[in-house]
This record gives structure tokens, sequence and C-alpha cells, in this order.
């Protein structure tokens, strides 16, 4: 039955295992397309700055399409252009070309970003419970696939070409597949609120999202740092052959798809401040481990503490900003998931330029830096905090709707 909340929910998994997966495929082969085309770190790293402006693009794009037509339409157009647009890159031959073709995936990738993440808030809605680290851990799921499967085409000597070819078309099935089951409306709590209390929330919420943006900037681009620079740090720090630099990038993700996994509970345990506080921290020491490693085991367990202090950050992010006003739910994980999407893709450019300073592996230090800074600012997540007259509305995803869990888990 089109529609189901259960449907609609294994739907939107499939869609975060896609995107991961379609970003993990560019991420194993980024030193193989480099040496293609020819161009150096520094220069890798300006055209990464043309990947994230494409996304940036595409999130503007796709955020105000989601409203109008909603995510049931949006959802599989933009899926179904990051697909095709993973192709491209592998036959670029110069910095031009690949710079054009980065800028196009960019743009399905953010738009894809977007459109999804507000569909996951409409079925979070439905369920009235925190799912949403699940979602993100999905895509975890699908940047682990394909951290294994470019480490094992690449030992095969598989072409970039025919590897993304294969993933793209693969992807645009599981698209196809996927769209019937999307929501065709937004899943609502059935709650009621008055008007005055709506336009109060419009009126003070805006500063609270924009701070949740500003942490996400920090905390993607660190993660963004992770996806595009671990395999050429490994390779160039510890020359280590292209297919073993490929498990820098899935330690990582195998260490965030399991956080991911166990975020939900945790953070009805401990709070979302507990979980950004100390896994920040534990994303500084480990950034710091790698930019430090003299060895690639080392090297690979701080990949994989850094998976594991990021991991549970970025969706509680999400879910604060989907449930600060449930009526502009979709609006708020857009501008949260816009700047820590620019950051996650565009970020990483600064550390092109630095590799003509430091060496790539201590490059790593700055983000380290930002790490902590996040961890000294982690109290943004809690609602209280300058925000007393929301306390009770917004303060409570979990606790104040844990009565409902038993009865919405059984009906689904």
């Amino acid at each position: 039955m089109f529609g189901s909340l259960r449907a609609a929910r294994l739907a939107t998994f499939t869609y975060f295992a896609l995107n991961g997966f379609l970003l993990g495929a560019w991420i194993v082969h980024i030193p193989v397309i480099e040496h293609r085309a020819g161009i150096s770190h520094a220069t890798l790293g300006w055209l990464l700055l043309l990947l994230g402006a494409g996304a940036f693009a595409g999130m503007h794009v796709a955020g105000p399409l989601t409203d109008r037509f909603g995510a049931r339409r949006v959802v599989p157009l933009t899926a179904a252009l990051c697909s095709a647009a993973l192709v491209p890159p592998a036959f670029a031959g110069n910095a031009g070309t690949l710079g054009l073709t980065l800028l196009v995936l960019g743009i399905g990738n953010g738009g894809l970003d977007v459109s999804m993440n507000t569909h996951a808030v409409q079925v979070e809605a439905g369920y009235k419970r925190p799912i949403m680290s699940a979602f993100h851990a999905m895509f975890s799921v699908g940047g682990v696939l394909a951290a294994l499967v470019g480490a094992r085409t690449l030992s095969w000597g598989w072409s970039p070409t025919t590897t993304l070819t294969t993933v793209s078309l693969l992807a645009l099935a599981g698209t196809a597949i996927a769209a019937p089951a999307l929501l065709s409306r937004p899943a609502t709590t059935g709650g009621s609120i008055s008007a005055s209390t709506t336009r109060n929330r419009r009126a003070r919420t805006p500063l609270r999202i924009w701070a949740l943006a500003g942490l996400a900037l920090i905390l993607m681009l660190t993660e963004g740092v992770a996806n595009d620079w671990s395999a050429l740090a490994l390779r160039d720090a510890l020359d280590a052959p292209a297919a073993t630099a490929a498990l820098a990038y899935g330690a990582f993700a195998t260490a965030m798809t399991i956080g991911r996994f166990l975020t939900d509970r945790v953070a009805a345990r401990f709070g979302p401040v507990a979980i950004v506080r100390y896994g920040c921290a534990l994303a500084a020491l480990a950034l710091t481990t790698i930019a430090l490693a003299p060895s690639i085991p080392l090297a690979l367990v701080g990949w994989t503490l850094l998976g594991i202090g990021l991991s549970g950050a970025v969706p509680q992010l999400f879910s604060a900003a989907g449930h600060t006003d449930p009526d502009a739910a979709g609006t708020n994980v857009s501008r949260v998931a816009g700047l820590g999407y620019l950051g996650m893709l565009s970020g990483p450019a600064i550390i092109g330029p630095l590799t003509q300073l430091v060496p790539l592996h201590h490059t790593f230090l700055l983000p380290a830096l930002l790490c902590l800074i996040a961890a000294f600012t982690a109290h943004i997540l809690d609602p209280r905090k300058g925000e007393p007259r929301l306390e009770v509305e917004v303060a409570q995803p979990v606790a104040a709707r844990s009565s409902a869990i038993g009865r919405g888990a059984e009906q689904n």
C-alpha cells in the first residue's frame, strides 16, 4: 500500500544507503582519478570546492521544490541525477573537465541530501520516536559497502569507468524500486498548536536553528575531510598501496555505521549534548593520532576512533532542528543540512592549499581544533539555553513521547 509508514521508512533507508554508496564510490577512486587527470593535491582541493558549490546550489533548489511538490517526487529525481552524475568524473582527463563533472555531481548529491532528510523527518514524526540516527547509519552502510567494493575492484585492476558505471546503473535501479513507497504527504502527530504559540516559535527559533547549522558546519567539515582525504593521507604519509589506502575510509565509515545504530538509545539515556560534547572530544584526539601516526595500523585506529566520535553528533543536530518547530521541520532541517553539507563538501578544499605548507596528514590538526570548539559549544543542542519558553515543546523529543512509543511501535 502506497503511503504505508513502514514502507516509507524502508524506502528512506534505501535512499540513505544509495547516497552513501554513491559518495563512497567517488571517494575511494579519488587517488586514481586525480592521477588520471594529472593534477596536484592543491588543484584537487580547489576542484572539490566546485563539488561543494554544486551541492550548495542543489540544496537551495531542492528545498523549495520539496516544499512545493513533496519529497515523494523530488527524492527520486535527485537520486537519479546523483546516480547518473557519478560516471562522468571517471572520464575526466584534465582539471577543467573534472571540475565541470564534479559540479554536476555536487548538484545531484546536495539535492538528494536535503530531500531525503526532509522525508526522514516526516517519517520520524509518524513514528513518534527518535529514528533519525538509524537513517544516517544506513548512509554509513552505503559508504562501507562502497569502500569494500572499491578496494576489491581496485585490487582486480578495474578501471574507474567500469566500476562507477556499474554502481550508477545499480543505483538507478534502486531508485526506481524504492520511489513508490515514499510518503505522499508529511506524517503528522495529530497534535494541535495554538496560533499564538506557532507565531512565537517562528519568531524565536531561527537563532537556534542557525546556531545548530553553525555546529553542523564544523562537524560535517571534519567528516568531509575524512571522506575526501583519508585514502590519500594514508597513501602519501605511510606509502600504503591503493587498495590498502581505501581501507582508511572503510575504517572510518564502519565506525560511523556502528555508532549511528547505537545513537538513538544512547541519546535517550544521556542526552544529545553529551553525545556531541564527548564525541567531538574523541574526534579531536583521533585526528591528532592520525596526524602523528608512524604506522598504517595506528593510522587506521585513528580513523576508526574518528568515526566513533562523529557518528552520533550530526544526527542529533538534524533531529533537534526537525523537532524545534514541527510546522517548519522541513525548512529547519534544510537550513541545518544546507550549511552542514556545504562544510562537508567544500570544507575539505581548505586542506588542498595547506598541503603546500605542511604535509597532508599534518593538516588534520586544523579539523582537530574545530572539533574541540564543537565540544565546548555542544550546549547549543540544549533548547533550555536561551529559549526557556520552548522548553516544554522542544526539549522533549524523546521523554515527552516515551509513553507513546509502545502504541506507535505496535502499529508499525
